[in-house]
């Protein structure tokens, strides 16, 4: 320490370049449950990390020959910028995930983009907070607790975490030193039941109306910020409309893939254009060709016509619909999600490219 206060690096670390930095290094792999882990990341080269705490980054990694693109919440603090985290839950059937907790070990690189994402309580944030998560959806939670008590803004934060068993509580012994050191933070949780080895004590059951009430009965005086399982995101919304709370100041956050398809507004409307699309496009992977119109998004008309690909946030931002153009011109707006170098070698991002001739795209 002494060594570095008497001799300051002559250069500043530069932060980390989205169109530049692509691979992170893992250096550490931290068990918080039985099924999640927390991945410590930082750059080959020292680098500082900015970003706002709720952002997420996107991961890419090669599984059976194949490269696959996931987005994952950052549940490290911004405050901390020489290293990044990302806590990531193992489920079933989790391609990633799954593969990330089996074979990512500390010395190990993948390729990343971002960070990018607008869920985020922000640089000033409201007065009074209550985050509310289920399961893995706490991390982006985390990220802002972590980030808030360390610049002591001052806010009012109460942070409710819905688990299944007392074993299921991530980040339990650091959400209770922070509530320990912070007399403006207070930390709520949920079991639905005991586990095998610990008995629960606390409130019992899933999120309901009348244990919110009680848990926090000035809800409706506070920015609420939502995440975890869609089932769980529902009824948070229907809980805080019908109790009269103003939805303005409801945000939330999924990367639940079955969610966001049925979100996507764009799919009824590109089956309603399906007859009378003007471009075709063939996918030379699958060997499917598909019709799409000028003004619809091929990853709609993808969807519309029965195809199951691969996307996330559906705006242009996390990069996970990313494929080659073979041929043909697309017209694209994209929010972050791909490099212009990307681009530049002919890279398009399906969820917000609109054709502009006969496409063919290797997927």
């Amino acid at each position: 320490m002494s060594e570095m206060i008497a001799h300051p690096p002559k250069d500043p670390v530069p932060f980390w370049d989205p169109e530049r930095d692509e691979v992170l290094v893992c250096r550490q792999v931290r068990d918080e449950t039985h099924d999640v882990r927390t991945f410590v990341f930082t750059a080959p080269q020292p680098r500082l990390f900015s970003y706002a705490p709720g952002q997420f980054m996107t991961l890419t990694v090669m599984i059976d020959g194949q490269e696959v693109n996931r987005c994952y919440t950052i549940s490290s603090s911004p405050t901390r910028p020489d290293k990044l985290e990302i806590t990531i839950k193992r489920v079933p059937g989790g391609q990633v995930s799954n593969w990330l907790h089996d074979n990512l070990r500390p010395g190990m690189e993948v390729r990343a983009l971002g960070p990018m994402g607008d869920f985020t309580c922000g640089p000033t944030p409201a007065r009074k907070l209550l985050f509310l998560s289920g399961g893995s959806g706490i991390t982006p939670m985390m990220s802002m607790s972590r980030a808030l008590c360390d610049t002591m803004v001052g806010a009012d934060i109460l942070f409710v975490h819905a688990a299944r068993s007392p074993q299921d509580r991530i980040f339990r012994h650091e959400l209770a030193v922070l509530e320990q050191v912070n007399p403006d933070f207070r930390v709520v949780t949920l079991c639905e039941h005991d586990s095998p080895a610990a008995r629960w004590d606390g409130y019992r059951g899933r999120l309901s109306a009348a244990a919110l009430e009680l848990a926090v009965p000035d809800f409706r005086e506070r920015e609420v910020f939502c995440c975890g399982p869609a089932p769980f995101m529902a009824a948070v919304r229907d809980i805080l409309r019908d109790g009269g709370f103003d939805m303005a100041r409801h945000h939330e956050e999924s990367f639940d893939f079955g969610t966001l398809v049925a979100q996507e507004p764009e799919i009824i409307q590109a089956m309603d254009e399906l007859e009378a699309a003007q471009f075709n496009v063939a996918f030379t992977k699958s060997q499917r060709e598909i019709s799409c119109g000028a003004d619809t998004p091929v990853l709609s008309a993808a969807r519309a016509a029965g195809m199951r690909l691969p996307a996330s946030c559906a705006k242009g931002m996390c990069g996970t619909c990313k494929c080659r153009l073979v041929s043909g011109t697309v017209e694209m707006k994209h929010d972050g999600g791909i490099r212009q170098r990307e681009i530049d070698r002919g890279m398009i991002l399906l969820c917000c490219a609109k054709p502009t001739s006969d496409l063919v795209i290797e997927r």
